[in-house]
């Protein structure tokens, strides 16, 4: 029997791409996660996969690269969308803020978990607790484009700055595993992301300037190459590379903003605002392939042996409290509305996978199920499904009374 067959293989790339698209159009009208459709997906590629004995270890490099593009492609499309004005500033704080306490008190609580029942080491335990304390931007963003654009800005800009500052959290507690001085830690902290910020802010205007003046049509995959280039080469600098992707999209975007004063001279706009018209739509079918094709993979790559036994549920079952429970407290104190919708809207997924992969060797020796990290993916999607057909639901319904309470007033006034 031939191994490869090169037309078998486009035809089935080509389908898992034409399903995707469908499954995008019935998340839509439904509200479930297309997410759990792609893991759907795999799992059940799993069998024709089994038949061609096929060797699920080669997966892990190609989920790897995947998960590592499309997490720079989906924060690109959110900070495209992402406008900095004064009024959003109010939206942006809370976000951030929620952001923040959710990681790190998630983080903690879960750390403690695995350290105190799953005999780890304070720091192997950390280290396995970021991953979970994460919110996906990937299954957040285009889940939540019907919302209301009040209550989309802020779940985009919650999921975004998770994103960004839980990678950061990641590499930074690796990096600084062996350091005894909490004064070298801290010291550490702030002179990466002050240094990777203000590396960000150079880049993203020399970008735009160059970029502004190419004439030459085929310039956008370039520019993705450029930065893809810039993530990579920060990432082996231990800089908080995601900073760039972000600070870049958010200069584009808002290029008035940024290009002011003596600089405005500078600043072609008709030519910037094309790139950016331009540029918004490759990043957006960039983000959907690469989204694709990671969970399909994830789907297809995953033993679901892992999934039983008791130890497993009940592992997490208390993640998913850790994770809701701290959440609670978060919106509350800093969002203050909307409570039921924004606290369920919190699923796990690209990110969480794909710093599980990046756990060094030295502590992925240490005993844990995988099982928990598919069933917080699935349960906080299942949830995230469940809210969202509510909130859609709740919404019909007050439109409906509307249109019907405006029909009485004026079959009133025409009596």
């Amino acid at each position: 029997m031939e191994v490869f067959n090169s037309y078998l293989f486009i035809i089935a790339v080509s389908g898992i791409v034409i399903i995707s698209y469908f499954f995008n159009v019935l998340s839509k009208k439904t509200n479930v996660p297309a997410v759990l459709m792609l893991i759907t997906l795999g799992i059940l590629l799993q069998i024709p996969a089994y038949y061609f004995d096929f060797n699920k270890a080669t997966l892990k490099p190609v989920l790897e690269v995947l998960g590592i593009v499309g997490l720079i492609m989906i924060v690109l499309e959110a900070a495209l969308d992402l406008e900095l004005k004064r009024e959003k500033w109010g939206i942006i704080w809370r976000s951030f803020s929620v952001a923040l306490v959710g990681l790190i008190l998630t983080s903690l609580g879960c750390a403690a978990l695995f350290s105190y029942f799953g005999d780890m080491s304070k720091t192997a335990a950390l280290i396995y607790a970021i991953p979970l304390a994460i919110i996906s931007s990937a299954i957040v963003i285009p889940s939540v484009l019907g919302l209301d654009p009040e209550k989309k800005e802020f779940l985009i800009y919650e999921s975004t700055f998770v994103d960004i500052l839980g990678i950061m959290f990641f590499y930074l507690v690796l990096g600084n595993a062996n350091q005894s001085s909490s004064k070298l830690v801290l010291l550490d902290v702030v002179t990466n992301i002050a240094g990777t910020v203000v590396i960000s802010i150079l880049v993203s205007y020399a970008l735009v300037l160059v970029f502004q003046n190419l004439t030459t049509k085929v310039k956008l995959f370039l520019l993705i190459a450029v930065l893809l280039l810039l993530y990579s080469i920060g990432k082996l600098l231990h800089l908080s590379s995601l900073l760039i992707i972000l600070v870049f999209g958010l200069v584009l975007h808002n290029h008035q903003l940024f290009f002011r004063g003596f600089m405005k001279k500078w600043l072609k706009k008709e030519s910037v605002e094309d790139v950016l018209e331009d540029f918004r739509i490759v990043t957006m079918e960039s983000a959907f392939v690469m989204r694709t094709f990671f969970f399909v993979i994830f789907g297809l790559s995953l033993v679901l042996g892992s999934l039983l036994g008791i130890r497993v549920l009940l592992y997490s079952a208390a993640v998913i409290g850790i994770i809701y429970g701290v959440r609670f407290i978060a919106i509350k104190v800093f969002a203050k509305k909307d409570l039921n919708l924004y606290l369920y809207v919190a699923p796990r997924g690209l990110v969480t996978v794909l710093l599980f992969f990046a756990i060094p060797e030295e502590y992925a020796a240490v005993e844990f199920e995988s099982g928990i990290v598919l069933f917080t993916i699935i349960i906080s999607s299942v949830l995230m499904a469940i809210s969202l057909i509510k909130s859609k639901k709740d919404k019909e319904e007050s439109i409906d009374d509307m249109i019907e309470l405006e029909a009485v007033e004026k079959k009133n006034s025409d009596h």
